[in-house]
Protein backbone atom coordinates (compact mmCIF):
# COMPACT_ATOMS: atom_id res chain seq x y z
CA UNK A 1 0.00 0.00 0.00
CA UNK A 2 1.16 3.23 -1.04
CA UNK A 3 1.61 6.26 1.43
CA UNK A 4 -0.65 8.08 -0.29
CA UNK A 5 -3.23 5.51 0.05
CA UNK A 6 -2.53 4.61 3.35
CA UNK A 7 -5.60 5.04 5.68
CA UNK A 8 -8.11 5.53 3.09
CA UNK A 9 -11.49 4.99 4.12
CA UNK A 10 -14.93 5.31 3.22
CA UNK A 11 -18.26 5.47 4.77
CA UNK A 12 -21.79 4.93 3.67
CA UNK A 13 -25.28 4.70 5.56
CA UNK A 14 -29.11 4.62 4.49
CA UNK A 15 -32.09 4.61 7.19
CA UNK A 16 -34.37 1.92 6.23
CA UNK A 17 -37.79 0.89 7.77
CA UNK A 18 -36.93 -1.84 9.94
CA UNK A 19 -35.58 -2.90 12.89
CA UNK A 20 -32.42 -3.15 13.80
CA UNK A 21 -32.21 -6.81 15.10
CA UNK A 22 -33.74 -8.29 11.42
CA UNK A 23 -31.13 -5.60 9.40
CA UNK A 24 -28.57 -7.38 11.83
CA UNK A 25 -29.79 -10.67 10.82
CA UNK A 26 -29.34 -10.19 7.02
CA UNK A 27 -25.20 -9.33 7.52
CA UNK A 28 -24.91 -12.81 9.54
CA UNK A 29 -27.91 -15.45 7.63
CA UNK A 30 -25.95 -16.55 4.63
CA UNK A 31 -28.81 -17.04 2.52
CA UNK A 32 -29.64 -13.36 2.85
CA UNK A 33 -26.20 -11.85 2.06
CA UNK A 34 -26.02 -13.18 -1.21
CA UNK A 35 -28.95 -12.42 -1.77
CA UNK A 36 -28.75 -8.02 -0.88
CA UNK A 37 -25.28 -8.11 -0.73
CA UNK A 38 -24.01 -8.69 -4.21
CA UNK A 39 -23.89 -4.91 -5.49
CA UNK A 40 -25.75 -3.65 -8.88
CA UNK A 41 -26.51 -6.67 -11.67
CA UNK A 42 -23.55 -9.18 -9.64
CA UNK A 43 -24.78 -11.99 -8.03
CA UNK A 44 -23.24 -13.86 -5.17
CA UNK A 45 -22.49 -17.36 -4.00
CA UNK A 46 -21.49 -18.03 -0.12
CA UNK A 47 -19.08 -20.44 -0.28
CA UNK A 48 -18.94 -21.41 3.44
CA UNK A 49 -20.14 -19.92 6.68
CA UNK A 50 -19.57 -19.49 10.16
CA UNK A 51 -21.37 -16.96 12.16
CA UNK A 52 -19.12 -16.59 14.99
CA UNK A 53 -16.76 -14.38 16.10
CA UNK A 54 -12.75 -15.89 14.48
CA UNK A 55 -15.13 -17.29 12.14
CA UNK A 56 -16.54 -15.80 9.33
CA UNK A 57 -17.42 -16.63 5.21
CA UNK A 58 -15.97 -16.62 1.75
CA UNK A 59 -18.45 -15.30 -0.96
CA UNK A 60 -18.18 -14.98 -4.75
CA UNK A 61 -19.89 -12.36 -6.28
CA UNK A 62 -20.03 -12.75 -10.27
CA UNK A 63 -20.33 -9.89 -12.74
CA UNK A 64 -22.72 -10.04 -15.61
CA UNK A 65 -22.00 -12.78 -17.97
CA UNK A 66 -22.77 -10.80 -21.03
CA UNK A 67 -20.53 -7.45 -19.43
CA UNK A 68 -17.89 -6.87 -21.88
CA UNK A 69 -14.69 -6.45 -20.88
CA UNK A 70 -12.99 -7.75 -17.45
CA UNK A 71 -12.62 -6.37 -14.20
CA UNK A 72 -13.12 -8.80 -11.72
CA UNK A 73 -10.62 -9.16 -8.88
CA UNK A 74 -10.10 -12.67 -8.64
CA UNK A 75 -10.63 -13.82 -12.27
CA UNK A 76 -12.56 -11.43 -15.32
CA UNK A 77 -15.65 -12.04 -14.05
CA UNK A 78 -15.65 -12.88 -10.00
CA UNK A 79 -14.46 -11.07 -6.92
CA UNK A 80 -14.16 -13.34 -4.29
CA UNK A 81 -13.55 -11.86 -0.96
CA UNK A 82 -12.18 -14.02 2.57
CA UNK A 83 -14.24 -12.35 5.61
CA UNK A 84 -13.40 -12.70 9.21
CA UNK A 85 -15.79 -11.53 12.10
CA UNK A 86 -13.75 -9.32 14.31
CA UNK A 87 -16.80 -8.11 16.51
CA UNK A 88 -20.40 -9.64 16.25
CA UNK A 89 -22.75 -7.09 18.98
CA UNK A 90 -26.32 -8.15 17.65
CA UNK A 91 -28.01 -5.60 16.74
CA UNK A 92 -25.95 -2.82 17.20
CA UNK A 93 -22.47 -3.91 15.79
CA UNK A 94 -20.55 -6.13 13.23
CA UNK A 95 -16.71 -6.01 12.69
CA UNK A 96 -15.09 -7.77 9.84
CA UNK A 97 -11.99 -8.00 7.97
CA UNK A 98 -12.16 -8.15 4.95
CA UNK A 99 -9.63 -9.56 2.09
CA UNK A 100 -9.59 -10.11 -1.76
CA UNK A 101 -8.45 -13.18 -2.74
CA UNK A 102 -6.23 -12.32 -5.78
CA UNK A 103 -2.77 -12.34 -7.35
CA UNK A 104 -3.01 -8.50 -7.56
CA UNK A 105 -0.54 -6.84 -5.08
CA UNK A 106 -2.76 -3.26 -5.13
CA UNK A 107 -5.71 -5.53 -3.85
CA UNK A 108 -4.02 -7.31 -1.37
CA UNK A 109 -4.09 -6.45 2.58
CA UNK A 110 -6.96 -6.36 4.52
CA UNK A 111 -9.44 -3.97 5.17
CA UNK A 112 -11.90 -3.39 7.97
CA UNK A 113 -15.47 -2.89 7.39
CA UNK A 114 -17.67 -2.08 10.80
CA UNK A 115 -21.34 -2.00 10.37
CA UNK A 116 -23.66 -0.44 12.62
CA UNK A 117 -27.64 0.16 13.66
CA UNK A 118 -29.03 3.00 14.87
CA UNK A 119 -32.63 3.47 15.69
CA UNK A 120 -33.57 6.91 13.76
CA UNK A 121 -37.04 8.34 13.86
CA UNK A 122 -38.76 5.94 10.76
CA UNK A 123 -36.34 3.10 10.88
CA UNK A 124 -32.75 2.17 11.29
CA UNK A 125 -29.85 4.48 9.96
CA UNK A 126 -27.50 1.39 8.40
CA UNK A 127 -23.74 2.51 8.46
CA UNK A 128 -20.90 0.73 6.74
CA UNK A 129 -17.70 2.24 7.67
CA UNK A 130 -14.21 0.52 5.72
CA UNK A 131 -11.17 1.50 6.52
CA UNK A 132 -7.60 0.56 5.31
CA UNK A 133 -8.93 0.02 1.41
CA UNK A 134 -6.18 -1.94 -0.33
CA UNK A 135 -4.61 0.63 -3.13
CA UNK A 136 -5.81 -0.69 -5.64
CA UNK A 137 -9.75 0.01 -4.81
CA UNK A 138 -10.66 3.68 -5.19
CA UNK A 139 -12.66 4.80 -2.66
CA UNK A 140 -15.26 6.12 -5.05
CA UNK A 141 -15.91 2.39 -6.58
CA UNK A 142 -16.14 1.36 -2.74
CA UNK A 143 -18.30 3.80 -1.90
CA UNK A 144 -20.95 3.49 -5.10
CA UNK A 145 -21.14 -0.49 -4.14
CA UNK A 146 -21.62 0.64 -0.47
CA UNK A 147 -24.76 2.12 -2.14
CA UNK A 148 -26.02 0.07 -4.37
CA UNK A 149 -25.82 -3.08 -1.43
CA UNK A 150 -27.48 -0.79 0.96
CA UNK A 151 -30.20 -0.01 -1.72
CA UNK A 152 -31.12 -4.24 -1.85
CA UNK A 153 -30.60 -4.35 1.79
CA UNK A 154 -33.53 -1.32 1.55
CA UNK A 155 -35.52 -2.92 -1.43
CA UNK A 156 -35.48 -6.17 1.09
CA UNK A 157 -37.08 -4.65 4.05
CA UNK A 158 -39.55 -2.15 2.63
Amino acid sequence: MSKDHAGVWTRTSRVIKARPEDLCAAFIDPDALAAWLPPAEMTGVIHEFDARIGGGYRMSLFYPPDEHGSRGKTTDKEDMVKVRFVELTPPRRIVEAVSFVTSDPALLGEMTMTVTFEDMPGGTEVTLLFENLPSGLRAEDNDAGAQLSLEQLRRRFE
